[in-house]
């Protein structure tokens, strides 16, 4: 995802508490380095429609940079179309598209693309009466920078710590994916197999060939996708 641009602010109770202008009922505006509550951050985010993403971490809002389209718009396009040929020969499982995802009391992150198995087949997450999608979602991925983004740090520690089971991260300029799986309350880095291939650990069937999809050969990745794993070539 496009790189955060934060600027620190000293979080105070009378912050906290006084969340709109004393000139005024419409809350302040909600600004990048902000402490805020969900539930300010919340009522901020929807007094702006102009914003369209802004995302709560650990009790911070990041606002990211506009998106470019080497560097995010065309990695991202990639990952939802592999995603939605998945999806679309699946069952028990959804999927989403930059949708605002209500993690806990800190944290309401926007990913860009997430995965989850419908809460009657067993998944922890579910879209609520607000249309908003809350719980831990099986797999989330996001667009990087690089290895210095916060997707790797804050937004990595928040994911594994709700038990996040599953989490990309296209590091664009590194030119990189890391896929990482939660094991024994640790993300563990999943490494390719001798053909370039990383299957998923949470879902049948879903398999990346990260150099085809790093190289731009989205044609080879659908193909490796609806192969069927070696397991179920095997007598």
């Amino acid at each position: 995802m496009a790189t955060a641009m934060t600027f620190q602010k000293a979080a105070t109770p009378l912050a906290l508490a006084t969340p709109a202008s004393p000139k005024t009922d419409q809350p302040l505006p909600l600004e990048p380095g902000d402490h805020l509550t969900r539930a300010e951050f919340e009522r901020r985010y929807h007094a702006m429609p102009e914003v369209k993403k802004a995302e709560l971490i650990e009790g911070v809002v990041y606002m990211p940079s506009p998106v470019r389209v080497k560097h995010h718009g065309k990695p991202h396009g990639k990952i939802m179309t592999w995603l939605g040929n998945y999806y679309v020969q699946s069952s028990g499982i959804d999927f989403g598209d930059n949708v605002t995802l209500r993690l806990d009391t800190d944290n309401e992150p926007q990913p860009d693309a997430v995965l989850w198995i419908e809460e009657a087949r067993g998944g922890k997450a579910r879209v609520n009466e607000d249309d908003y999608l809350e719980g831990s979602p099986e797999l989330i991925v996001e667009i990087a920078s690089s290895s210095a983004s916060y997707d790797l740090r804050e937004k990595l520690n928040v994911y594994r710590r709700n038990g996040v089971q599953e989490y990309i991260v296209w590091r664009v300029y590194d030119e990189q994916i890391d896929w990482f799986s939660l094991q024994d309350e640790q993300y563990v880095l999943l490494q390719p197999n001798e053909n370039g291939i990383v299957e998923s650990c949470v879902f049948p069937g879903l398999r990346l060939n990260v150099a085809a999809m790093l190289n731009g050969d989205l044609a080879t990745v659908l193909a490796n996708l609806n192969e069927p794993a070696e397991s179920e070539t095997t007598a």
